[in-house]
């Protein structure tokens, strides 16, 4: 089993942005942490961070090409980008979105994803343990049809 997991913006920035928010904990200490339990698992993940839109889909749509899923953390396109919704459609990969935070929670203008409905699910305010948690979902499914393709 392969997965993608896709990092948006200002991800890169975690532990010296808004610790109070998103923790102390830095992306280091995330990839980290995604690879120890990924191996353990033994899904091979292959962890893309982005502030670019283009270069997002870009990864998207190159899943298609040996990922059996996707694992998406959109950052603040979650909100707003019609395009990343759009490439998670276009591809044969089924994805779960995960936010640190929750967002259901937070500012009013967070609370709304436009990039979740082309998702099979979205796991939120659980913290690095969300990451974990959808690639549990996909080593638990195995690949091929039965994995959550839409």
């Amino acid at each position: 089993m392969k997965l993608l997991i896709i990092n948006g913006p200002n991800l890169n920035l975690l532990g010296r942005r808004e610790p109070d928010v998103y923790g102390a904990s830095s992306y280091d200490d995330l990839t980290r942490t995604i690879r120890g339990f990924a191996g353990g698992a033994g899904v091979e993940v292959e962890i893309v961070q982005s502030n670019s839109e283009g270069a997002i889909i870009d990864a998207i749509q190159g899943a298609e090409c040996g990922a059996d899923g996707i694992v998406i953390n959109p950052g603040a396109y979650t909100h707003y980008s019609y395009a990343i919704h759009d490439a998670l459609k276009s591809v044969d990969v089924p994805a779960i979105e995960v936010h640190l935070t929750n967002i259901a929670s937070r500012e009013g203008f967070r609370r709304r994803s436009v990039t979740a409905p082309a998702c099979i699910g979205q796991i939120s305010g659980l913290g690095f343990a969300g990451y974990i948690a959808a690639i549990s979902y996909f080593a638990s499914r195995g690949t091929g049809a039965d994995n959550g393709r839409r």
